[in-house]
């Protein structure tokens, strides 16, 4: 997700932190990042590392999140059943989430301002730029500023109708506001454009029958946060969503060839041992024996 502000530049002047960016082609810059979660103190620390002139650090908050909202509901009962919660349990948690923030862990704050040449702006949203003489103009807070580049730390969207590669079946994924309505105060069309997913992290449609393709897709990245109250991809969710996944498309593979295994598993098996492997020791009464 990069904002309009930002998307409106020339190719070549903006990166978003997810992107494979050559940090040592910024040695001598002067760079400006956008955002101030984990990703954007991540990427300010590589470009520092690797010789930037300069980096500031701009953030549309007046104090950087530090409080990880999420880590309350990281017991056991919470992290396992979290995907069985209603709806509007759900919701609410994605909602206090961010009202949050997104926490940099510690380490990464640390990272940056062991460096004089770092600058952090607070209270300083992005609200203007342009190019002027080969380099990003903006004017923040009463300022001028001058930059060689610009990362955009800004997360991401989890909208499937913007993706054009899912053009043939985005309008049937259902969404999170197909599903639920919140009460008024917490409508929110940002986390409502996200995908309402299955417990195998799968599509769902919005009517039933309307694209049965979509089981096979299974989301295992952030568009799958407010249906799992993680940031999936992360390490947090790897150890309850992946098994969760694997489990569902091994199923559905199973099911879908399920005649073949139904011939397989009635199948004949050729016995492991034959009856003089215990003869010797089968009890004869002496009746038996004399008789013989």
């Amino acid at each position: 997700m990069i904002p309009d502000v930002l998307a409106a530049l020339p190719p070549g002047f903006v990166a978003h932190s997810s992107a494979a960016i050559d940090f040592a082609s910024l040695k001598g810059k002067t760079i400006a990042v956008v955002g101030s979660a984990a990703s954007a103190f991540d990427a300010a620390g590589a470009a520092l590392e690797a010789g930037a002139k300069s980096v500031r650090l701009f953030a549309r908050r007046n104090s950087i999140a530090s409080v990880p909202i999420n880590r309350v509901r990281g017991y056991p009962g919470a992290y396992d059943n979290y995907p069985l919660l209603p709806d509007a349990v759900r919701w609410r948690q994605a909602l206090r989430f961010r009202d949050a923030g997104s926490t940099p862990p510690p380490d990464a704050v640390e990272r940056v301002v062991r460096h004089k040449n770092f600058h952090l702006h607070l209270g300083a949203p992005w609200i203007n730029a342009d190019v002027e003489g080969g380099k990003v103009v903006t004017d923040i807070g009463g300022e001028t500023f001058t930059f060689d580049s610009v990362i955009a730390g800004t997360g991401y969207f989890a909208d499937p109708t913007r993706k054009p590669e899912f053009a043939d079946f985005a309008a049937s994924v259902r969404l999170w506001r197909d599903q639920y309505a919140p009460p008024e105060g917490e409508l929110d069309e940002f986390f409502g454009a996200y995908p309402y997913l299955g417990l195998g992290h799968e599509f769902l449609e919005k009517a039933p029958g309307e694209a049965p393709l979509l089981r096979n897709i299974h989301v295992f990245n952030p568009g799958g946060f407010v249906s799992f109250g993680l940031p999936i991809g992360d390490v947090p969710s790897i150890r309850r969503d992946v098994p969760a996944v694997v489990a569902r498309i091994s199923r559905d593979l199973f099911l879908a060839d399920l005649d073949s295994h139904e011939r397989r598993i009635t199948g004949s098996h050729p016995a492991e041992f034959g009856e003089e492997a215990y003869a010797s020791s089968v009890w004869r009464p002496a009746q038996t024996i004399a008789a013989e």
